[in-house]
């Protein structure tokens, strides 16, 4: 697999909504319930969000064969907002290596802690990257409650 990372734009938005509708959909429903896996799914649909989280976040897109297959966000210098790899090319090292790029960003933006929420099913992955847990939390979304666990790693 030949993989290209590049910055994101807003024409990418058709292809990283559909990632993230069936990354979540396929890969995430064996650790939350399909009412939780409609509504976190349905995040998709919300245009001026992924309009938005492209313009004023770094955002890049992993593309194969001009597909893209993966994509990571980075907020206000430090916070890993999103990683989502499709649900077809899991276990392929892109997820860690969207993971070292948005490192190096954090890096290079002056930071030397890195941040995220990330899912009960994105735990085990981010453990492996050395992330600690600091602690477990339920968040509130769209009427419905999602555990979650915030975490951070030393660069």
């Amino acid at each position: 697999m030949e993989l290209k990372i590049r910055q994101a734009t807003q024409e990418d938005i058709p292809e990283i909504t559909s990632v993230f509708r069936d990354t979540i959909r396929a890969i995430n429903s064996k650790d939350y319930s399909e009412k939780q896996i409609q509504v976190w799914a349905s995040g998709a649909n919300d245009l001026d969000k992924w309009e938005d989280r492209i313009k004023n976040n770094y955002f890049i897109v992993a593309e194969n064969e001009d597909r893209i297959v993966g994509f990571a966000y980075l907020k206000n210098g430090n916070y890993f907002d999103g990683l989502f790899v499709h649900k077809d090319y899991q276990r392929q090292g892109i997820a860690i290596k969207l993971m070292r790029i948005i490192e190096s960003k954090v890096i290079t933006n002056g930071y030397e802690i890195i941040k995220s929420d990330v899912s009960i099913t994105a735990l085990p992955f981010f453990e492996d990257q050395y992330y600690i847990v600091e602690k477990k939390q339920k968040k509130s979304f769209k009427g419905l409650v999602f555990e979650n666990y915030i975490v951070h790693k030393e660069l």
